[in-house]
């Protein structure tokens, strides 16, 4: 018998601002919506550097691996929204310090606008511990 979706919303960041939750844990595996470069008590980055927006969007999803028992090493695949594909090579090395020797499977797209004109999205599939 199959258990039901567990619903979670971080702790560690802003209420969603829509009908979704911040992570479903299902079958083994968490699936976190994207993440927005906005902080727990709800400030938008949309001003602020390409470097805080990215750091801002890490450390949010940092914060739902941590509420669903996970961290960086569960993460099996990411994706990435970016409103300016000049920065991939930016992004690719500040991603690459962020997660260190992990490497999960990832795809980066290019977007026109993302809301509140912020310049990235990530969305990630992670798996829960044993």
């Amino acid at each position: 018998m199959m258990s039901e979706p567990i619903l979670i919303n971080s702790t560690q960041g802003q209420p969603p601002a829509g009908h979704y939750s911040h992570a479903v844990c299902a079958g083994g595996m968490v699936y976190l919506s994207g993440q927005l470069p906005i902080t727990a008590q709800g400030v938008v980055l949309s001003h602020q550097s390409f470097d805080i927006q990215v750091k801002q969007v890490f450390a949010n999803i940092e914060g739902v691996l941590a509420d669903c028992h996970c961290n960086l090493n569960s993460l099996v695949q990411v994706r990435v929204y970016l409103c300016d594909i000049e920065l991939w090579p930016h992004f690719n090395a500040l991603y690459a310090q962020w997660l260190g020797p992990h490497k999960p499977a990832r795809c980066v797209v290019p977007v026109p606008t993302l809301h509140h004109d912020l310049a990235l999205e990530i969305e990630a599939v992670a798996m829960l511990p044993v």
